[in-house]
């Protein structure tokens, strides 16, 4: 009997001929994943356990890692084909750690960039689930996420190494992560546009430190960190110094589309809970479902849903193919951020919520009607 988590062989026949793969996932991110979303948001060792229990799971049912190098250990899709399964995947925010795949801008831009000792240390370990990574780019006291501001520093030492020090906030994941990716200047001033690199930094290293937790809304895994003169070994360097523009515009690109690709899978999950409590909650007036004010909303979430979608997926073939996204990217980004919003509003108010206080807008929309309307009769 193989080990579904070595034997890369069978696990890419599995992917290739498992017949409706994206339906598996599915059934896997809402049978398993979603009934475990309280004990992981938790976080502690509950939620480290719950999260090591899926994963042998999605191991089990070859799923693990669908989108990542066979040679790695994972399933081998690319990115095109992966698209829609990171829909069904991202209905949950743990789908892609649950199934494999939340590693995959690392993976990619390690086995890009980094040199030969980084990727035997780490591309391995990253794909099984052994070593967790997060990026660091944004700091305070920096306008929004303007990478010419950067101040953190990464001087040379006689051995080649480098010594980093700095400060980096709204850096997902850092307070688990076992590496961090820092731009840093190897040259220049704040402000400059030549002189900034990545340098992988073990979280491990004296001088690293997790400050604080940043209270984000309805996002949590937010920190700020601190780099304290960390020694960086040469061979950590990404690609050559200077490359960092370069190689975070890749990483930006894929990471958006990935984000974008992820938000149609919440928007569906939000839409289906929308549709079920219209469908099933009756009041003084009959059912919501035969409401117009309900039916408004389910079609225009529907309508963008459906014309979302589309621009998604556009960025997605050209960055597949290898060419430049950057338009495609930015109309997906700021379409599919405000069809999440809409989407998810809109299930909020069906589900007798308030975007504030006060119950539902649809009650006193009609309320309010009738009252003016009743003159009129």
């Amino acid at each position: 009997m193989t080990d579904p988590a070595t034997d890369h062989t069978s696990h890419t026949q599995q992917v290739s001929d498992g017949g409706d793969v994206k339906g598996r996932i599915d059934r896997f991110v809402r049978s398993r994943v979603v009934p475990r979303e309280a004990v992981l948001d938790g976080g502690g060792p509950a939620a480290a356990a719950a999260l090591a229990e899926l994963r042998c799971r999605a191991r089990e049912e070859g799923l693990w890692a669908l989108p990542l190098p066979v040679e790695l250990g994972g399933g081998g899709l690319d990115f095109r084909t992966y698209a829609g399964l990171a829909e069904v995947e991202g209905a949950s925010d743990h789908g892609p750690a649950a199934l494999g795949s939340a590693p995959l801008l690392d993976v990619t831009m390690l086995a890009r960039h980094g040199g030969a000792a980084v990727r035997e240390a780490y591309l391995k370990p990253l794909v099984a689930g052994e070593v967790r990574t997060c990026y660091a780019m944004t700091e305070p006291d920096v306008p929004g996420t303007d990478p010419f501001g950067t101040g953190t520093r990464a001087e040379p030492g006689p051995d080649g190494s480098w010594t980093v020090t700095g400060r980096k906030w709204f850096t997902s994941g850092a307070a688990g992560a076992d590496l961090v990716t820092v731009m840093a200047r190897t040259g220049g001033s704040p402000g400059d546009r030549e002189g900034l690199s990545l340098l992988l930094v073990p979280t491990a290293s004296p001088g690293f430190r997790v400050v604080r937790e940043l209270p984000v809304l309805g996002a949590g895994g937010q920190y700020e960190i601190e780099l304290d003169r960390v020694r960086v070994p040469a061979d950590h360097l990404l690609g050559a110094p200077g490359d960092a523009l370069a190689i975070a515009g890749e990483r930006l690109a894929l990471g958006r589309t990935l984000r974008c690709l992820r938000w149609l899978g919440q928007a569906q999950r939000a839409f289906d809970l929308m549709c079920a409590r219209a469908a099933a909650r009756s009041g003084s007036r009959g059912p919501l479902a035969d409401q117009q004010l309900i039916q408004s909303h389910v079609f225009d979430a529907l309508l963008a849903l459906r014309t979302t979608r589309p621009l998604v997926h556009e960025a997605v073939a050209l960055i597949d193919a290898g060419r430049d996204a950057r338009t495609e990217v930015g109309l997906a980004k700021v379409a599919a951020a405000r069809m999440l919003q809409q989407v998810a509003d809109s299930a909020i108010q069906v589900h007798g919520a308030a975007r504030i206080l006060d119950g539902p807008d649809e009650l006193h929309i009609t309320s309010v009607a009738r009252r003016v309307l009743r003159p009129y009769e």
